[in-house]
C-alpha cells in the first residue's frame, strides 16, 4: 500500500491514551508508527476515544470519524482498539469509506486477563475505580474482553465479518512471547504468557492468545514480541519494522 497522501486513523487500546500522555518521560505509545508515517508523507490522525468505554460505544463514535472523513482511512488498531473498529466496519456503509483495516494484537476472541480480573471482585473494583481517576471510561469496556462476551460477540456477528473479508483489505498482526523474555517491560508479559498456556490458552503475547488475534478469513502476520512488541520502542522491540511489513503484506 502506497502511503504519500494516504489518510491513517490509529486507535489505541485499553489505557492507549494514559500511555501516550507520558511520552515526556520516554514511554513510545504509537507516537513511533506516527512519525514513520508521516516521515513517508502519511496524514495520520488518533482517534480520540475513552478507552474504557465499552466497545458497542467506542464503535459507534470511530464509525462517525471515519464517516467525517473527506477520503477513505486506513484503520490501524491496536489491542482493544481492533474490537472497535471491527464493530465500526461490519457496517457495510462504513466499511465502503474505509481503505483497509490492519488490526494489531486485538483480543477478537477475548483474553483469560480479563477473564481473571472481572472475576475477582477486588481486581474488578479496582480496574474500574482505576477507569474513573484516569478519566478514560467506565471500566465496562474491561468487560468486554472477556473470553464469554468476545466468543458470542463473534458468533453473532460471523456473517457480517465474513462480508468485510471480502469488502476490504484486512491484516490481523499478531505476536507470541517466548517463556523467558530478557528485556524489562517483556519480563511481566512472558509471566503472564506462561501462565495463560499453563490454563490451555496456546502461546499469546502475555496478554492476548494468538488464535483470539486472528478474524476467521482474514491474513495474518505472525511476529516473536510481546503485547506491546507493535506499538512500543525498546530493547528487542521493532514496532515500525513490523508496521511496514503488515502494510506490505496489506497490498
Amino acid at each position: 500500500m502506497t502511503l504519500p497522501g494516504r489518510r491513517i486513523l490509529l486507535v489505541h487500546g485499553l489505557m492507549g491514551e494514559v500511555m501516550a500522555a507520558l511520552r515526556p518521560i520516554g514511554i513510545d505509545y504509537m507516537q513511533s508508527l506516527a512519525a514513520w508515517l508521516r516521515e513517508e508523507r502519511a496524514e495520520v490522525s488518533v482517534v480520540k476515544l475513552p478507552t474504557a468505554e465499552p466497545i458497542i460505544r467506542n464503535g459507534l463514535a470511530l464509525r462517525a470519524a471515519i464517516a467525517a472523513e473527506p477520503r477513505p482511512p486506513l484503520v490501524i488498531a491496536h489491542s482493544k482498539g481492533g474490537l472497535e473498529a471491527l464493530t465500526a466496519l461490519i457496517d457495510p456503509g462504513t466499511a465502503d469509506r474505509c481503505a483497509g483495516f490492519i488490526a494489531l494484537q486485538s483480543p477478537f476472541f477475548g483474553s483469560p486477563v480479563a477473564d481473571l480480573v472481572t472475576a475477582t471482585p477486588a481486581l474488578d473494583a479496582t480496574a474500574t475505580t482505576l477507569a474513573h481517576l484516569l478519566r478514560i471510561g467506565s471500566g465496562e469496556g474491561i468487560r468486554d474482553l472477556t473470553t464469554t462476551r468476545r466468543h458470542a460477540w463473534m458468533t453473532t456477528h460471523a456473517a457480517a465479518i465474513q462480508s468485510l473479508t471480502n469488502q476490504i483489505p484486512i491484516l490481523c498482526v499478531a505476536t507470541t512471547i517466548p517463556a523467558r523474555a530478557a528485556h524489562g517491560r517483556d519480563r511481566a508479559y512472558a509471566i503472564a504468557a506462561t501462565w495463560m498456556r499453563q490454563r490451555g490458552a496456546g502461546p499469546s503475547d502475555g496478554l492476548v492468545p494468538l488464535s483470539s488475534a486472528l478474524i476467521p478469513g482474514a491474513p495474518s502476520l505472525i511476529r516473536e514480541g510481546s503485547h506491546i512488541a507493535c506499538v512500543s520502542q525498546g530493547q528487542g522491540r521493532d514496532p515500525v519494522g513490523i508496521l511496514k511489513a503488515a502494510l506490505e503484506a496489506l497490498g
